[in-house]
């Protein structure tokens, strides 16, 4: 453990919770928790919902499913995943989710390096717990989803 990162305990339901493009995110270690090695969220992404094609330039994605069904679009390719699978979304490679069931989901997504909390923080509103509704997509969230998006090194794709 580097000598900047810390003891993180987070107890279900702890945390502050955002809203951001429809799904609701929770940041279980920030990068300056675990002294610039990684972020940890959960997000819990309901029927429909799942941000628009992007890609990274600075860093790597992992999702790991624990509720629900996620699709996966990861260099053109369609990835269906359940309870306890892994999707691996490399830097600088397109890719996409999106909750097509008809419950929601839940998943962790690990991001290294650390950056996405910031990102998440910048873009999203703070909601009241977790288990909050996502707040509806409004054109002014898109707006600051594409003005903020560059200035961490991701690029919004248009929609397929």
């Amino acid at each position: 453990m580097s000598a900047s990162a810390q003891i993180i305990h987070s107890k279900s339901g702890e945390g502050q919770a955002y809203s951001a493009v429809g799904d609701v995110y929770r940041i279980l270690a920030s990068g300056e928790q675990t002294g610039g090695a990684y972020v940890l969220s959960e997000a819990r992404v309901l029927p429909g919902g799942g941000p628009p094609p992007h890609i990274h330039r600075r860093e790597d994605e992992g999702f790991f499913i624990l509720e629900g069904e996620i699709t996966f679009t990861v260099d053109g390719k369609r990835l269906v995943a359940g309870p306890g699978t892994f999707v691996q979304g490399p830097r600088n490679i397109p890719h996409a989710f999106k909750n097509e069931g008809n419950i929601p989901a839940r998943m962790l997504i690990l991001v290294t390096p650390p950056g996405f909390d910031k990102f998440i923080t910048s873009i999203a509103t703070p909601v009241p717990s977790f288990d909050s509704p996502p707040l509806p997509v409004t054109p002014a969230d898109i707006e600051r989803l594409l003005t903020i998006a560059p200035q961490y090194g991701i690029e919004i794709l248009p929609p397929h």
